[in-house]
């Protein structure tokens, strides 16, 4: 199948399927005319690469996942691991948006949104 198709069978944008291709995590066939021909392999990587990235990992992470994808004799824990580190990042990244909630809702409770001057807001942000 050509580029079109298989960008509308894995839900990815041409370019994102060209990237894919430039980085070296998809190898689609070539035609004799030198066009990409991609098989329903091609598809099911770029699925996994789709759902990988909608879970965060990064393009790095979604090369590892791959390789261990690919490696019949892996070892689960691998993977396991791999997603343990993403969960703990996920984590402490939830962990900081909490706190910066917390500030940032106080100083809009703080703040009288009159028409005053005055602004806990903007002073918070000139002090740090």
């Amino acid at each position: 199948m050509n580029i079109g198709q298989a960008s509308e069978r894995s839900g990815l944008a041409a370019k994102t399927i060209r990237y894919y291709e430039d980085i070296g995590l998809i190898c689609p066939d070539r035609g004799a005319n030198g066009y990409r021909d991609y098989a329903e392999a091609h598809v099911h990587k770029l699925l996994f690469l789709q759902r990988s990235r909608g879970l965060g990992f990064s393009v790095e992470e979604c090369r590892q996942l791959l390789a261990l994808y690919e490696d019949k004799s892996r070892a689960s824990s691998d993977v396991k691991e791999l997603a343990q580190t993403k969960l703990n990042e996920i984590d402490r990244k939830i962990q900081e948006l909490t706190g910066l909630r917390r500030t940032l809702e106080h100083l809009v409770h703080a703040c009288h949104g009159n028409d005053r001057p005055d602004c806990p807001i903007l002073e918070e942000l000139s002090d740090g």
